[in-house]
């Protein structure tokens, strides 16, 4: 696997907290970050259609997103970077989703401790714009149609991904959601870990600074009024049939709500 240069890495440390002295807040913070998003979309389509959107590149992207988020005056608050070097080895990373921000976010963080791909709904591949970007990232593709299909296919290429030293980034709540109902937390990636005999690492997050749209998701609004915090949790190893470990990645995140001063989020 080629050796990339990670520039600027955020993740040298177990936390990461925004310089609030490097950024003054921006008028009109939506109009500010969107024109940023649109040349990191441009440049990352091209290089991405050049086959040249490797991991170097889509860290470099995911960072410049980062830092585009930050000028408007939202800060960050990242935490539990070791127990991602804790683990050896490929991992499963299991986490609520709230907005597309972690998703944008996630390679700034992860990938310079290691390689990851993500479970992604088949339609964004689609995209005029960010499928060829999604694509190069060796995403695993489900329809979101057909929950018997979609654990087969992320079963099957999961282990694919995993066996390739790859770990995999799965958000069990399916969609979008402003909390976590325990009820639409599927157990999906404690089975994908114990297939494969690797572990889960929690992922607890509050991205709703970047809001999700009426009419686009993507293109919801940007409130630096917000903090952003994502936490990850030490590795679980799947034992039996993995009820245990499941109820411990739903503590974890509702902890972390209740931590983050947001227990109304959690159902």
């Amino acid at each position: 696997m080629p050796e990339y240069i990670f520039r600027n890495r955020i993740s040298d440390h177990d936390e990461y907290k925004t310089d609030t002295k490097l950024y003054k807040k921006k008028s009109l913070p939506s109009l500010y970050f969107f024109t940023n998003m649109l040349r990191i979309l441009l440049y990352s389509n091209r290089q991405a259609k050049k086959g040249i959107y490797n991991d170097e590149n889509w860290y470099d992207s995911s960072l410049d997103t980062l830092k585009s988020l930050e000028r408007t005056g939202i800060e960050f608050h990242f935490s539990g970077m070791d127990n991602i070097r804790r683990a050896n080895g490929p991992v499963v990373f299991v986490g609520n989703h709230m907005t597309t921000l972690e998703t944008v976010i996630f390679p700034s963080i992860i990938r310079p401790i290691k390689p990851v791909v993500y479970v992604i709904k088949e339609e964004l591949s689609k995209y005029p714009l960010f499928g060829p970007i999604a694509l190069a990232r060796d995403p695993i593709l489900v329809g979101r149609e057909n929950p018997r299909e979609d654990l087969r296919i992320v079963l099957e290429e999961g282990s694919k991904r995993l066996s390739a030293g790859k770990s995999v980034i799965i958000f069990p709540q399916r969609t979008r959601s402003a909390g976590l109902d325990p009820a639409l937390f599927n157990s999906l990636g404690n089975k994908l870990a114990k297939r494969n005999n690797v572990p889960v690492i929690p992922i607890a997050l509050i991205t709703d600074a970047w809001g999700n749209g009426k009419h686009i998701k993507e293109a919801g609004k940007i409130d630096p009024s917000k903090k952003v915090y994502i936490a990850f949790g030490p590795p679980i190893k799947i034992i039996g049939n993995g009820a245990e470990e499941h109820n411990q990645v739903i503590e974890f995140i509702a902890n972390k709500f209740r931590e983050w001063g947001k227990p109304e989020l959690v159902k």
